[in-house]
């Protein structure tokens, strides 16, 4: 009993100090189609030269957590390494019938809906192993949304930090005064990942959270 008290005590402390040196585990999550996998393609493209996965106009085109390891980021002479983790969009409610608008047939729209579904859940399984959360919003919907305060509340409850993105500034709708006001716990980046706009202010509040982990 004494010796694992002492073992975990060490494994505690020394893990505390060196836990910099190792990849930080992020996670992009956020609601279907608001981003998530155009903005880690952006960074993706940015450092390695290759992307994570496939974009779609249609709801739940990541069906499952994508993964992209050691992507090290580097701006005003910082540097960070990443295990980049694009998960499949969140929503309370899948229904077929919502992807048959996008001329699906019937039988790949449901089957579509079941592993959309398959993919939330894997989504918060894997919340437990996360170091940073990315949570991308479409910055011309309304943020009080059932998903977004239920993405906010089980990472609250995890502990784990977050940086808020307000996604797609280039659309004349956005609005991202009604993000920072829906979470101004939180620091909240305007960008576009569609056009790579403003990423310099991303990339320096992703590495100064990432610092004070």
């Amino acid at each position: 009993m004494v010796i694992k008290i002492i073992r975990n005590f060490f494994r505690n402390v020394f893990g505390g100090l060196f836990k910099n040196k190792e990849d930080i585990k992020l996670g992009f999550y956020g609601p279907p189609n608001a981003g998530k996998t155009s903005l880690a393609n952006r960074i993706c493209k940015d450092f390695t030269g290759e992307e994570i996965g496939k974009v779609s106009k249609i709801p739940h085109e990541t069906r499952k957590v994508q993964f992209k390891e050691k992507v090290e980021i580097e701006y005003k002479n910082k540097k960070m390494t990443f295990k980049m983790i694009d998960t499949p969009g969140i929503a309370t409610k899948i229904d077929y019938e919502d992807f048959l608008k996008y001329n699906m047939k019937k039988k790949d729209a449901k089957e579509r809906a079941k592993t959309a579904t398959q993919g939330i859940v894997e989504s918060i399984k894997w919340l437990d192993d996360m170091d940073l959360v990315v949570i991308v919003l479409d910055a011309t919907e309304n943020p009080y949304s059932q998903v977004n305060i239920t993405i906010i509340g089980n990472l609250v409850a995890r502990k784990i930090p977050v940086l808020i993105v307000a996604n797609k500034i280039d659309l004349k709708n956005a609005d991202i005064k009604k993000i920072e006001s829906a979470f101004p716990e939180y620091d909240v980046v305007g960008l576009s990942a569609k056009y790579g706009k403003n990423l310099e202010e991303f990339y320096e509040s992703l590495l100064k959270i990432s610092k004070k982990i």
